[in-house]
């Protein structure tokens, strides 16, 4: 960890914190989700670098270290496409591959699909390509009212609830919740963090040092942008109607990732339906793994990684 250097790059007026560490000719850009921050790659940017790779992690613009934009209610996932592409051209990087973990995965695979000539290849964890879009919001309708994502889209209301706990019961309370297999849903006369019990310890990969670490990074950056664009802003038109990603593509998932229970997607994976947008789609499922399954079983999950970038050109 005291090997990964930290900076700042300008992208489109806007200042991002960026972790780096290896010095190979081939560079893998991670792309972090919610609640997670640069640091959830710890694992895996070490493992790549010692394999020959030049890693780097960045917080998203609105996240952690990196500037805020001044309209964040009017930004949507395209504008961390916006990020990943200004990213490149600082670090003068012609072509990367991207590993994408959560709603990360969404900005990986529509760079990927709009600027194919600048991605080799992308592996995502816990979510499969993803159109944004308005049908997106109505698949969520067919999921309790209580459904995490449809509490924390309306204006408000997810501040309110997370506004009663300092910023580091937050995290734990998430990173808790979201580590098992069922899908968040609160009951009419509670909040998403009332579903937290304060009995239940930390998961045994996550710890006290780490929880630290994330909390300290979201007090500077807040949650204003987290909900406005992985939340508010899933709904958006983004004027593509049948993107294809066509470089190679991995999908790791963990067989207890609560994901797979929102409607239609695990049948859309195991199908194969999500090929029709990623036709060079491997996916590989890790039994017992859970929605944070590169901290929990980072061993694994790097030798996957690793294994698979070996297989590419760039």
């Amino acid at each position: 960890m005291e090997n990964i250097k930290h900076s700042h790059v300008e992208v489109k007026g806007l200042k991002l914190h960026v972790a780096e560490i290896g010095s190979g000719s081939k560079a893998v850009i991670f792309l972090h989700g919610f609640p997670e921050i640069w640091y959830t790659w710890r694992h895996q940017m070490i493992a790549v670098a010692n394999s020959g790779f030049r890693a780097i992690a960045f917080d998203f613009r609105g996240y952690g270290l990196s500037e805020h934009p001044a309209e964040p209610e009017k930004e949507t996932m395209f504008d961390l496409v916006d990020d990943i592409i200004g990213l490149l051209d600082s670090l003068s990087i012609s072509k990367a591959f991207l590993v994408g973990k959560d709603f990360g995965a969404v900005p990986g695979y529509l760079t990927a699909a709009v600027h194919p000539e600048r991605v080799a290849a992308i592996i995502t964890l816990g979510v499969p390509f993803i159109l944004p879009g308005p049908a997106v919001v109505q698949s969520h309708l067919l999921l309790p009212k209580g459904f995490y994502v449809t509490r924390w889209r309306e204006p408000g209301r997810a501040e309110a609830d997370f506004g009663r706990f300092d910023v580091k019961s937050v995290i734990r309370n998430i990173y808790t919740l979201f580590s098992g297999s069922e899908v968040p849903v609160a009951a009419d006369d509670q909040e998403i963090m009332d579903l937290y019990d304060p009995s239940t310890p930390l998961p045994p990969w996550f710890s006290e040092e780490d929880l630290a670490t994330y909390a300290s990074l979201y007090e500077k950056s807040g949650f204003k942008y987290a909900l406005q664009v992985t939340y508010r802003s899933i709904d958006a038109e983004i004027g593509l109607s049948d993107p294809k990603v066509t470089v190679p593509a991995l999908l790791i998932m963990g067989e207890k990732d609560y994901i797979l229970k929102f409607p239609d997607m695990e049948d859309n994976i195991r199908s194969g339906a999500v090929k029709n947008n990623v036709p060079n789609l491997e996916v590989i499922y890790i039994p017992e793994g859970s929605h944070f399954v590169h901290e929990q079983f980072p061993e694994k999950v790097n030798q996957l990684i690793i294994k698979f970038l070996d297989k590419q050109s760039i």
